[in-house]
């Protein structure tokens, strides 16, 4: 087992990952790196830290500690030895790398206007492993479909972080550009789509060229603050559904309104665990006030698996949840 994020490492930190168990890689979602703390890793949701050995324990005191050479080392691998050419990235706190791994980082800001102007001084590190699962979409798109329009309803997906939301939306992404509607009464065929990719994380683009299979008729509008990429990709590529992941700002719900009296669908993420948060954040409240959200769904993780339920726009009511990716439909 030798996954191609793996190269972003020093030898010694990637050498001692390797030693894990090869079980442990499908289901590796973090690895946090933190200066002179213990070494940890996240699989399947579960922490757990690294011993020089590459054995994984619950005692902090017997992990390997990376020193400061180890983040020097990884900080100029992740940069492509250019550390300038990524200042905006360093401004975000982040670095997406090939295959739309996301690389978190923490340090000591600079201020400039009470705004952030750089990162300096970076001692954190969290690698984020972007996954792509074909059919996870499966349960939820059949019940997200428009049959008097041919299309899919204005859909806004929210959870904490870390439960799903990119990969599903990059799945959604895939069958609804590809006419793969899971419902026997669903014929119509594949939809134009607009990804919009502020973090290259939902197409995992190189050099604009999608990485991960987001369907035969998506176009991906990469590394692009959201709310300028949804006007752009209305203007440029007239799509008939926009997906965007992570909305929370005031201009990414005025632009989203935009698409709307466009008569372009659009399924969004959030951060959240359920509609009254959202209804409580000022930047985003105004679209569930009108009712733009035709959908609700919100994604959990539980001791059975991801778990998702949905909420009717209009009616706020619970119409239905399923337990698990594929679990059997049940009412509630």
């Amino acid at each position: 087992m030798n996954p191609s994020w793996l190269t972003v490492f020093p030898d010694n930190l990637r050498a001692l990952l390797l030693k894990l168990p090869p079980s442990i890689f499908p289901g590796l979602e973090e690895i946090r790196i933190r200066e002179g703390r213990p070494l940890e890793i996240n699989a399947g949701g579960r922490y757990y830290f690294l011993t020089p050995d590459g054995e994984m324990t619950r005692n902090p005191d017997a992990a390997y500690k990376p020193g400061k050479q180890d983040g020097n080392r990884l900080l100029d691998l992740i940069t492509n030895h250019s550390l300038y050419t990524m200042e905006e990235e360093l401004r975000k706190g982040f670095i997406t790398i090939a295959g739309g791994h996301r690389i978190g980082l923490a340090g000591r800001t600079l201020l400039s206007g009470g705004r952030v102007e750089h990162l300096r001084d970076i001692s954190g590190f969290n690698v984020r492993i972007a996954r792509e699962i074909r059919g996870i979409a499966d349960p939820i798109l059949p019940k997200l479909l428009d049959f008097r329009h041919k299309t899919v309803n204005h859909t806004l997906i929210l959870s904490p972080p870390q439960q799903g939301k990119t990969t599903l939306i990059r799945d959604l992404a895939r069958q609804i550009s590809s006419g793969t509607w899971g419902h026997p009464e669903a014929s119509w065929p594949g939809l134009k789509v607009g990804v919009i990719d502020e973090r290259s994380e939902i197409a995992g683009s190189k050099r604009g060229v999608p990485g991960f299979d987001v369907g035969p008729r998506t176009d991906v509008m990469d590394g692009c603050p959201k709310a300028e990429g949804i006007m752009m990709m209305i203007r440029s590529m007239s799509p008939d559904v926009l997906i965007v992941d992570e909305i929370g700002r005031p201009e990414d719900a005025e632009a989203l309104a935009e698409a709307l009296h466009a008569g372009v669908r659009v399924i969004a993420t959030a951060h959240g665990s359920s509609v009254d948060d959202l209804a409580a954040r000022p930047a985003l409240s105004k679209l569930t006030e009108s009712s733009f959200f035709q959908m609700y769904a919100v994604l959990a993780r539980t001791d059975k698996g991801l778990a998702f339920k949905l909420w009717d726009g209009k009616r706020r009511g619970i119409p239905a949840a399923a337990p698990g990716w594929k679990g059997r439909e049940e009412y509630v």
